[in-house]
């Protein structure tokens, strides 16, 4: 189990480990609002049909996106949020928003095997760094479903699928993320091999719910995982950090023309 250790600390170290934690970072008035979002997006199949907009055309967009969701939509542009990644350590002070995804995963969910999620077709180097950070909205707690991540995986170039073969199987030197509170963020660069295990708990452990969102340090073009990635960064421009100090957070110039071979399911 990770501690909670001193956020400068774990800001100077991220360049060499490539995770931090933040217990409790998010307030709990913006949790209040995020979970019935969640719920919302998952039981009335928003979440579904935007997945299968997927394997549609570019010009087709599914009837609603994550950040028309106020909750959602506040979350992608949290500004303690975007301060840490302006740090040089993290992002730097010029990046753009890649993607945000929204799920609640039942009580005895399956896991997911070790892969990474740094956006680059072929992946050649690791120049410009892409962070992902994983909201765990409703907490995490032992049995849920436990993060797993390798510390510095990330300085290494590898396909995303690189480790798939061994499943969610622990690794040497692996580090467990599985005892947060409620409105907890971790935050990997993306590069950074990580699993999902499957919850092993009772049924009282409740949902897993989690919100992960993106974000790409500007400087080359990015490719988008989602065909209707315009639309989306649309919504984004229209939000009060797109008109205020983070004018590049939704601009779509730091993108290349969407390709079919990076359609992926939403994680």
């Amino acid at each position: 189990m990770i501690g909670c250790t001193d956020l400068e600390i774990q800001v100077k170290n991220f360049p060499e480990r490539g995770f931090l934690v933040l217990p409790g970072f998010l307030p709990g008035t913006l949790v209040d609002r995020l979970m019935p979002e969640v719920d919302r997006w998952v039981d009335t199949g928003l979440r579904k049909l935007s997945i299968e907009a997927c394997s549609l055309s570019e010009d087709a967009t599914p009837p609603a996106v994550e950040l028309e969701m106020a909750a959602h939509a506040e979350l992608a542009a949290y500004p303690p949020l975007l301060e840490l990644l302006a740090d040089e350590s993290l992002l730097g002070p010029s990046f753009v928003f890649h993607h945000l995804h929204s799920d609640r995963r039942p009580p005895g969910g399956a896991g997911k095997s070790w892969h990474h999620d740094y956006e680059q077709r072929p992946q050649r180097d690791r120049e410009l760094p892409m962070v992902h950070a994983l909201h765990y909205i409703g907490g995490l707690r032992p049995g849920m479903g436990s993060l797993a991540v390798l510390p510095g995986s990330h300085l290494r170039v590898a396909e995303k699928d690189e480790m798939s073969a061994l499943g969610t199987a622990r690794q040497p030197g692996e580090e467990v993320v599985d005892d947060l509170p409620r409105g907890s963020t971790v935050l990997l660069h993306s590069a950074l091999f990580h699993t999902r295990r499957a919850a092993r708990g009772p049924s009282g452990t409740g949902p897993r719910y989690m919100v992960d969102a993106s974000y790409c340090r500007t400087g080359a073009p990015w490719p988008p995982v989602k065909p209707y990635w315009r639309a989306v960064l649309a919504v984004g421009r229209t939000l009060e950090p797109a008109r205020g100090r983070w004018p590049e957070l939704f601009s779509d110039r730091h993108f290349s023309p969407y390709a079919p071979s990076a359609r992926r399911p939403s994680a």
